[in-house]
């Protein structure tokens, strides 16, 4: 998982990336391509 400033770009390198915030940090999580995964806060 990367630590990212910016989440935007990861959401558009793959159609499946999705937005998530929980536990008051945002995440990329990504179900068919799981190296897609970042974290921030």
């Amino acid at each position: 998982m990367k630590v990212r400033n910016s989440l935007r770009s990861l959401k558009n390198r793959h159609a499946d990336c999705r937005v998530v915030k929980r536990r008051g940090r945002v995440f990329v999580i990504n179900k068919t391509q799981r190296r897609f995964k970042a974290r921030q806060g």
